[in-house]
């Protein structure tokens, strides 16, 4: 199987997933800090969470929010 080749290297899928991973571990740290819990725990939180589906949808843009206003948002969701 060819691999498709970009003009830019960051616009490779493989390259976009490990961003949103990173991005996501910010979002589990931020929640942790306001929640108080563990950050495996707000990782988990967060993973369950409709604003997590919305982060993973491109067409939703809210990959384009500051990770404190997706935590902000996973925190409106589960209150």
């Amino acid at each position: 199987m060819e691999q498709k080749q970009y003009d830019d290297p960051v616009k490779s899928p493989v390259v976009q997933e490990i961003i949103l991973c990173n991005r996501i571990g910010a979002i589990a740290m931020c929640l942790a800090k306001r929640l108080g819990v563990e950050p495996l725990r707000a990782l988990l939180l967060f993973y369950r969470s409709q604003t997590c589906r919305h982060l993973h949808d491109k067409r939703t843009g809210l990959y384009l929010y500051s990770d404190g206003y997706i935590a902000d948002e996973t925190m409106r969701e589960f209150a």
